[in-house]
């Protein structure tokens, strides 16, 4: 390990890492899979072991191999040849390749594993949210008490900043779903979104909830503008909000703080 610790390399490859960290990556995502799959069917993820969703038989220790075993099996079940979704191979390589995104950023460190932590978590939660239009408070409640007590882990963060960043991020979004339903007379927003932020803002501190509600919007209202223009103005659409949170939070670990810096240095000239 001294030559990694010297050069960034191991064994005098500095690639070795990085492919390491993408099977660990990999490996985690086949789990978040299952997390995904039978957390909204109040299901343990422990026990039984995978199976298949149409013939209910258990997958083989061979046919369960990240990324690998779909492309072998060519996206069927080896007993009943049904199709298997596209997304559990997109799960697997995205958890990958945060590994090692996160890498090349934070290093080999607290930080990296940190961020590691809560890009499992969103990932778990955009795919539910998606599904089923909720964000099961098994992850979100356990995440918000986590991340205050990490916060003294994280360089930059502290306990203050972790608790206003609570604060701050579920309360702005509860104020507007409340405002909302005053003046529609319907809900807009659930409590899981508001969960949600308040669980990003205990993690990642309260200059990271503004950056996220923005980008966040932004996003949603262009995707949101995409659905009207391709399927009609008159329609009205559910459109998760979780996903766009989750998206924003990982925007903002990797380049809000710089962006932030960027915008601050342009408002001095």
């Amino acid at each position: 390990m001294n030559d990694f610790l010297l050069d960034g390399t191991f064994f005098g490859n500095p690639w070795v890492i990085p492919l390491l960290l993408f099977v660990f990556g990999c490996c985690i995502g086949s789990f978040l899979n299952v997390c995904i799959y039978r957390l909204p069917l109040d299901r343990s993820i422990v026990a039984p072991r995978s199976s298949c969703p149409k013939c209910q038989t258990p997958i083989r220790a061979l046919d369960n191999i990240p990324l690998l075993s779909y492309v072998w099996l060519r996206g069927r079940c080896r007993k009943c040849k049904a199709s298997i979704s596209w997304r559990y191979p997109l799960v697997e390589a995205s958890t990958g390749a945060l590994a090692v995104a996160l890498f090349f950023s934070f290093g080999l460190s607290v930080q990296s594993l940190m961020y590691f932590s809560l890009a499992a978590a969103l990932i778990v939660i955009t795919f539910i949210d998606l599904d089923h239009r909720i964000i099961p408070d098994v992850i979100s409640l356990p995440g918000i008490g986590l991340g205050i007590l990490l916060a003294a882990l994280l360089p930059g963060m502290n306990l203050q900043d972790s608790l206003i960043g609570l604060l701050l991020g579920g309360g702005s979004l509860y104020l507007v779903a409340r405002v909302y339903e005053a003046f529609t007379r319907r809900e807009g927003m659930g409590m899981g979104d508001v969960k949600l932020l308040a669980m990003i803002g205990a993690w990642l501190g309260w200059q990271s909830v503004l950056f996220i509600i923005f980008f966040s919007s932004l996003t949603g209202t262009m995707i949101g503008g995409l659905a009207m223009l391709f399927y009609g103005k008159g329609r009205h659409y559910a459109i998760p909000f979780g996903p766009f949170l989750a998206l924003s939070a990982l925007a903002y670990i990797f380049v809000g703080p710089d962006l932030i810096r960027w915008y601050l240095a342009l408002r001095e000239i």
